[in-house]
């Protein structure tokens, strides 16, 4: 290498450690110019596009620095990428291309194990986190993140003891690891003899960051609930949330304005003629989150014609493909109303093929993103003869529940949850909008979480009927299905039904009077029996 493409590439190394963007950029550009084979000069570049943002342009420049290099780290960097826009089959793909055994470097093993579990492959992901642990202790570069990203790993897999040893060693790299200490929050039930309160509360005082804050404010939150002091509970959930509403208030407008747009265009094109594609595969279990749909899952998928394929996204990332709607969100008004000029047949063809990386051949398979209710009314245009089930629960327990859990951070779907009113205003938009589509379509199956606790089998045997299976007994033991659970419910569906979850609202009054009463004013409490 010329002595200055040598600087040039040390300059842009530099800027990019610095978070210099522009001045990294600038190098990069220079670089490939002068030395259009130069590899890392497009793989760097593709580095600054993805710390922007431009995840489609920082593909096309690692596939380019590929053709010139083979490269582990590059391949790593690809599968991530390529699980960030949702293209999970070629996540995947690319992903398992690298060995395990062939990884030399700790990072390149966790990105890799990182790009599967987004793919939703849990148990492939383990071993290129276990991998990286070992690198990593090898080398000497142990770094808390890695223990995370395993703790995580074994907790969707049930391995409940591993993920605690996990976190607690993240934790003990860095005292203030915020991930960590909601983990351990969330996985374990503690007493007044053992409990983490006093560490949390410090931690809390020592970070600033506004995720982090919410981190530990919702850890202390479950551990204070964990004793009985709910009072306390609500002040940590509070205060934790303070610092990300100061800068990320939900938009209740706009939100309206989603849902009045979907019930309008769902009345417009109701008569509209439509072939979709006939595939009876999908099964998809739907809902407010915390509202039963994971329990759901577990109960049709412990049936051996069903495969649990988790949360995806492949529906609405479809729809947007096929829209072309230059919009950066996935759902939106301009979106959905070109998403009814598309040929239906194709939309659901796209879906489907979109969904063989975790689905492949079973009969049926569940998708359970709660928030497909969004998109029922196209649904039932491109997949017919796919089955809907919507979970419903009593509304203050389902608020409660939503304003509780911590959600994906920065995931705009879930803002609401950062208040509790806001969280009862959309909850009532969600009810309202569920009934307008029980209204069009007749084929959508209610189910009332209350009822389904008070009556397991009988219910059960409703759900398995309207899915049009065979009768399994093993459907009425939900609670010994094995396979990987990825969602905020991975504890309580590995334990027989009970009725504890229900009215748990009321632990918290008087702080859900406000919430209540909107419900009240709305007319959404006093509907759901």
């Amino acid at each position: 290498m010329q002595p200055n493409l040598k600087q040039l590439h040390q300059s842009a190394i530099n800027n990019l450690n610095q978070g210099n963007i522009q001045q990294a950029h600038k190098a990069l550009v220079e670089l490939v110019t002068l030395q259009p084979d130069f590899a890392d000069g497009y793989f760097l570049l593709a580095m600054v596009n993805l710390q922007v943002g431009q995840i489609y342009k920082a593909i096309k420049l690692i596939e380019k620095a590929l053709s010139f290099t083979r490269s582990i780290e590059y391949t790593a960097q690809l599968a991530k990428c390529y699980a960030l826009t949702g293209d999970l089959q070629k996540a995947k793909s690319t992903a398992l291309s690298v060995k395990p055994e062939h990884i030399s470097k700790a990072l390149d093993a966790d990105t890799l194990g990182v790009a599967l579990t987004q793919a939703g492959l849990h148990q492939q992901a383990a071993d290129y986190f276990i991998c990286a642990l070992s690198l990593a202790e090898a080398s000497n570069t142990r770094q808390p993140q890695f223990y995370y990203n395993y703790g995580v790993c074994a907790k969707f897999l049930g391995q409940f003891d591993k993920a605690q040893h996990a976190f607690e060693n993240a934790i003990a790299l860095n005292p203030l690891h915020h991930q960590s200490h909601f983990a351990i929050a969330d996985l374990t039930k503690v007493t007044e003899q053992n409990n983490h309160i006093a560490r949390l509360k410090n931690a809390f005082e020592q970070v600033n960051h506004p995720d982090a804050k919410l981190h530990i404010g919702h850890a202390l939150a479950k551990e204070y609930q964990d004793l009985g002091d709910f009072s306390a509970a609500f002040a940590a959930l509070q205060q934790g949330k303070t610092a990300k509403l100061a800068n990320k208030t939900f938009d209740n407008q706009a939100s309206e304005a989603l849902f009045a747009h979907i019930k309008q265009l769902s009345d417009k094109y109701k008569n509209q003629k439509t072939a979709g594609n006939q595939s009876s595969e999908p099964i998809f279990v739907l809902g407010m989150p915390r509202s039963g749909t994971t329990l759901v899952e577990r109960i049709l998928s412990s049936h051996s014609d069903v495969q649990s394929a988790g949360e995806l996204q492949d529906f609405g990332l479809s729809v947007k493909k096929l829209s072309q709607t230059p919009t950066p969100q996935v759902l939106d008004t301009d979106t959905l109303s070109q998403a009814y000029q598309l040929d239906f047949a194709k939309l659901g063809s796209t879906y489907l093929e979109a969904t063989r990386v975790v689905t492949g051949s079973h009969k049926h398979f569940i998708d359970k993103l709660p928030f497909n209710f969004f998109y029922i009314d196209l649904i039932t245009k491109a997949l017919p003869n796919a089955k809907i089930i919507c979970l419903l629960r009593d509304p203050m327990d389902t608020c409660i529940g939503n304003y509780r859990q911590l959600f994906t951070i920065n995931n705009p779907y879930y803002a609401y949850s950062l208040d509790l009113l806001d969280t009862a205003k959309f909850y009532s938009r969600f009810y309202k909008l569920i009934q307008h589509f029980s209204a069009l379509h007749s084929n959508i199956k209610l189910v009332k979480y209350e009822e389904l606790v008070a009556a397991p089998e009988q219910k059960i045997k409703e759900l398995v009927s309207y899915c049009n299976l065979d009768w399994q007994p093993q459907c009425l033991d939900f609670h010994l299905n094995t396979a990987p659970v990825s969602t905020a419910s991975k504890m309580q569906v590995r334990q027989p039904l009970n009725n504890k979850a229900i009215g748990r609202w009321k632990n918290f009054k008087p702080h859900t009077d406000e919430a209540q009463t909107h419900l009240v004013n709305e007319g959404v409490i006093g509907l759901i029996k």
